[in-house]
């Protein structure tokens, strides 16, 4: 539930967007501003909140936001412009960003050593990305249908308050030791870095979504002004992460070649699943007509598919090699989108959009499960908040700029139509540009999968490696992976690249 909130959002949202913009007389800006600030205010601060919670206690801090997010929630169902909305979509993604780190790090603690019930358990909560959005589509359709789409958000108050109880008495208690609060403990969190990041992205993806309504476009000054200094801010957060000796991500830890690999295919990919399932849901209600509960079932298989998809990933991932996986993902977010882009108005759902839908939560699944996974195996237990909020920082960052691209991609289609093509009079156009974008990004990802280097992750009689630089949290022990086999016999590889459990 706690790694489901971002998404549960959107998926709320993505049902519901048309019909509360249709009350509150909102923009093509501020509509994709209620996604897109969720994500960016959660991506920007998941990595302090990592900090905060491997430093100072992680149930608390897990309980508290899950309230805080209950009460929000709440509060955004009585918002009465879009303006409003958007902040209050902001400060939600501020209590979803504060709750996954300390809830993925207890389970980081619990099961500390990889195994094949540690890739069930973490098949379970990564679940909750892919399964949140299509849930709260669902089920966000229903209530809108039924009452109004201020009712997406009453549900969702409903649902984290009870989630909060029942939390408060069976989380187990934080084990692993505290800090004191003092100077020292400050400079670890990485304030500077903290404001760079939420700067930078947030200019950077302003100027994205706001040129297509400015009075000059793109030669709009501030338009410009946000752009650059978005650009800046970003190249300026990356220098001091370098430099700043309590820097919340450690660079050296792209040293890793497969760890590289893995983010960058990760988010080729991600780039353009949540526009693509915002943008499709959006052409069944604008185009097709669908009212919010038909939006809902047409999603439906996005459900189905993604428990399969979640559900065979953590029983294979210690048998199959997670390259294949990640290949498979690659290759499905491919055709999904692909897919989604050459229909057009009045062709078969099962022939498009049904596929389409069924193919890009297998992508997401398979490659979100490896990668964490991954990411998990090469954190001390100390640094497992962090290590865990990293691709969920990803993954947001990735959102929030995906959907100010898309924006800008849909808004210039849709200003200026083909007059002759294939989408000619067609009014899937501006979303059919939309896909391809999508499309493009994801493409990107498929030829770097061959240089991967990982096989099975969390196959029984792996251990936890030994680590040499945990003050840095980057648990790689310089290129070499030490194991042992069920003997307990104990054995270097030499030029492995430190990450435990793989094979």
């Amino acid at each position: 539930m706690a790694v489901a909130m971002t998404s549960f959002l959107s998926g709320s949202i993505t049902v519901m967007s048309s019909f509360a913009a249709r009350e509150l007389g909102m923009s093509n800006a501020e509509v994709t501003w209620m996604n897109a600030a969720t994500s960016l205010t959660a991506g920007s601060l998941l990595m302090f909140f990592g900090s905060v919670a491997d430093l100072f206690g992680r149930k608390s801090m897990f309980i508290i936001s899950m309230l805080l997010f209950s009460i929000f929630c709440l509060g955004a169902g009585f918002a009465q412009s879009g303006m409003t909305l958007d902040i209050l979509c902001g400060v939600l993604g501020i209590w979803s960003a504060s709750a996954v780190p300390p809830a993925q790090g207890m389970l980081g603690v619990v099961y500390e050593k990889p195994s094949p019930r540690k890739n069930k358990a973490f098949g379970c909560f990564s679940a909750g990305n892919p399964l949140g959005f299509v849930f709260g589509t669902i089920l966000s359709g229903l209530f809108t249908q039924v009452f109004s789409w201020r009712a997406g958000f009453y549900l969702l108050a409903i649902v984290y308050f009870c989630t909060t109880i029942i939390a408060y008495f069976t989380v187990p208690e934080d084990t692993t030791p505290k800090q004191t609060f003092n100077d020292e403990t400050l400079k670890k969190l990485d304030l500077p870095g903290t404001g760079l990041t939420i700067l930078g992205i947030g200019m950077f993806c302003a100027a994205l979504s706001l040129a297509s309504d400015a009075p000059q476009g793109w030669k709009t000054p501030y338009v410009l002004v946000l752009l650059i200094l978005g650009i800046l801010l970003i190249a300026a957060f990356v220098v001091w992460e370098i430099k700043y000796p309590y820097s919340i991500i450690d660079m050296n830890i792209f040293k890793d070649r497969d760890f590289s690999l893995l983010l960058v295919i990760l988010s080729a990919g991600f780039i353009g699943f949540p526009p693509f399932a915002f943008w499709i849901a959006l052409y069944f209600q604008t185009e097709l007509n669908l009212n919010a509960l038909m939006t809902g079932v047409h999603m439906l298989p996005m459900v189905v598919f993604g428990l399969l998809a979640n559900l065979v990933g953590a029983l294979i991932q210690h048998k199959v090699s997670n390259k294949l996986l990640m290949g498979i993902g690659a290759a499905a977010y491919v055709l999904s989108f692909v897919l989604a882009a050459v229909q057009r108005y009045g062709d078969s759902y099962w022939a498009f959009s049904f596929p389409a839908l069924c193919l890009c939560v297998i992508g997401a699944d398979f490659q979100f499960i490896v990668a964490n996974m991954y990411v998990l195996s090469s954190m001390p237990a100390n640094k497992q908040s962090i290590a865990g909020s990293l691709f969920q920082t990803l993954i947001r960052l990735c959102t929030a700029v995906a959907y100010g691209v898309a924006t800008a991609v849909f808004d210039a289609v849709e200003q200026n139509p083909a007059k002759s093509g294939y989408y000619a009079n067609n009014a899937v156009e501006p979303f059919a540009a939309v896909f391809w974008f999508a499309a493009g990004c994801a493409f990107v990802g498929v030829p770097l999968v061959p240089f991967l280097r990982i096989g099975t992750q969390g196959h029984k009689g792996d251990t936890e490696r030994v680590t040499t630089n945990v003050e840095s949290g980057l648990g790689l022990d310089d290129g070499h992976a030490v194991v042992a086999n069920e003997k307990g016999l104990k054995t270097a590889l030499a030029g492995g690249d430190g990450v435990n459990g793989r094979q």
